[in-house]
């Protein structure tokens, strides 16, 4: 068939005018003989209009010729096509044979086309008319987020933008709608892209599907957030149908993604997440996408993340170190309180040994010279530099306030050296007090930072630790230690700054 200015006679029966082939394609009349093709023409066309068969071979040459792509006209998916037992079917429920999407589809759940046709047409015609080759997308704009007008229905190809050929899209409609503001009106999506047939897949398949479904122009109805607007003009952004889907199955491994950790995620989540078995499959955008937790940093930035680490947190079965507690509640104090609803209990270090506690005996750990003092005492430890901000989030006390603990023996005053000075900077006391014995608070301490800012000490160690405390240097204690036994070693250590 020529590519310009041709109708097929069959196509002039219909009234079709010379035209180009997608002119020809998509008039009034072949519409509507592909939307009636299964009924064969009977009763509604003349006795000279084509049967179902000759239409699909013009209508496939037709498509062919445009140069038509998967989606283009989705109105296409009508087009009776012969399955595999040779019985008609519509396009858009029939599968190609030994395509990407027949290796991934359970056993019966749609039908081949019939081979013989596969093989003389190929793909790009047959899957621009909607037969599956790939995982299929549907585009919808302006997409009011109401769950009775979105329930799942079967396909009906004459609309092209129909939402409701998603499974359970009434569901994640719902969802959404819950992490929205309530408003008198329903909100908008202003564009949709979602995979369908999701449901169709083979579970021991899910590796090779994530594959296909990680591949552009699929990849970004994973990874791209829908755009809501809300009827006073502002807009919000929400989890894409995809990803939401895809989250509450198990497509990893046999286990579903929320709730997991990539294997090769961030050391913090260890313990409180479960390792994903992603069978190879590494992709660390999409695996966030699907709910796979890779770090802390992407969890916090999520809508309700706070609140999920924190209820693990508040699982005593899930192992937690202080290290990671540290970890984590360093990252916990950038955010925003009122973005964090206050927890009922709190991981914390007792002791030594990391518990479930009550949130309201829990203590920031901000004051290391008290910790001899803190027997039975929960602690949350943090960076030192973040205590306040913990503190406020959670709204519990400070060691350095709960906890009084005045030195009670006497000492005598000396002078920092200038070596130390140099080395802690411009907030370096100009000098310690040194104790024979150091009380305070009734216990015996090697170092004291008094309230009046004063450093006492009864060891070098303690000396090093206060004087650094002071300054706000603390990581420098080693050094100052080692300058204070042997102040030899002022330009030996100053030389190994160098490459701080």
């Amino acid at each position: 068939m020529a590519h310009q200015d041709a109708a097929h006679p069959l196509l002039e029966k219909l009234g079709a005018l010379p035209a180009t082939p997608r002119a020809v394609l998509t008039t009034p009349q072949v519409r509507a003989a592909v939307a009636a093709s299964l009924e064969d023409g009977d009763g509604l066309w003349d006795e000279d209009a084509p049967d179902s068969e000759e239409l699909a071979e013009i209508v496939l040459a037709l498509v062919r010729d445009a140069g038509l792509e998967p989606g283009d006209e989705p109105w296409l998916g009508a087009l009776a096509l012969p399955d595999e037992d040779g019985e008609l079917a519509p396009a858009g429920e029939l599968v190609l044979p030994a395509s990407p999407f027949a290796s991934v589809m359970r056993e019966g759940e749609l039908a081949l086309v019939d081979a013989e046709l596969a093989g003389r047409w190929g793909e790009q015609p047959l899957a621009a008319c909607g037969v599956l080759a790939d995982f299929a997308l549907v585009r919808a704009t302006d997409v009011v987020l109401d769950p009775d007008e979105l329930e799942p229905r079967e396909g009906d190809f004459a609309e092209p933008d129909d939402a409701g050929l998603l499974d359970a899209v009434d569901v994640w409609c719902e969802d959404v709608l819950d992490r929205l503001p309530e408003t008198p009106v329903p909100p908008v999506a202003t564009e949709i892209a979602a995979v369908r047939d999701l449901d169709l897949v083979d579970d021991g398949q899910w590796p090779r599907a994530l594959a296909l479904l990680a591949r552009p122009p699929l990849r970004d109805a994973l990874t791209q957030p829908v755009r809501v607007l809300l009827p006073d003009g502002t807009t919000e952004t929400v989890r894409p149908y995809t990803a939401w889907w895809l989250r509450g199955h198990p497509v990893l491994g046999g286990r579903r993604p929320a709730g997991l950790r990539s294997s090769g995620g961030d050391p913090l989540l260890v313990g409180l997440y479960d390792s994903a078995d992603a069978t190879g499959f590494e992709d660390e955008q999409v695996l966030h996408a699907l709910g796979v937790r890779t770090s802390v940093a992407a969890l916090l930035d999520e809508p309700g993340g706070a609140a999920e680490l924190l209820g693990r947190l508040a699982d005593p079965g899930r192992p937690v170190t202080a290290t990671q507690l540290h970890g984590l509640y360093t990252a916990l104090a950038d955010l925003d309180p009122e973005q964090v609803t206050l927890p009922d209990e709190l991981r914390a270090v007792v002791d030594g040994e990391v518990r479930v506690v009550d949130a309201s005996d829990a203590l920031v750990a901000d004051a290391p010279d008290l910790l001899p003092l803190t027997a039975g005492r929960p602690l949350l430890p943090v960076s030192p530099d973040r205590a306040a901000d913990l503190a406020e989030l959670f709204q519990v006390g400070r060691l350095s306030e709960a906890v009084e603990a005045d030195v009670t023996t006497d000492g005598e005053e000396h002078a920092v050296p200038e070596s130390v000075q140099a080395l802690l900077g411009p907030a370096t006391p100009a000098s310690y007090v040194e104790h024979e014995e150091l009380l305070a608070g009734g216990v015996e301490l090697d170092w004291r930072r008094g309230s009046d800012g004063v450093v006492h000490a009864a060891t070098l160690e303690g000396v090093a630790a206060g004087l650094a405390w002071a300054a706000g240097q603390w990581p420098r204690r080693f050094e100052v230690a080692a300058l204070l036994e042997d102040p030899s070693r002022t330009e030996e250590l100053a030389r190994d700054r160098w490459f701080d």
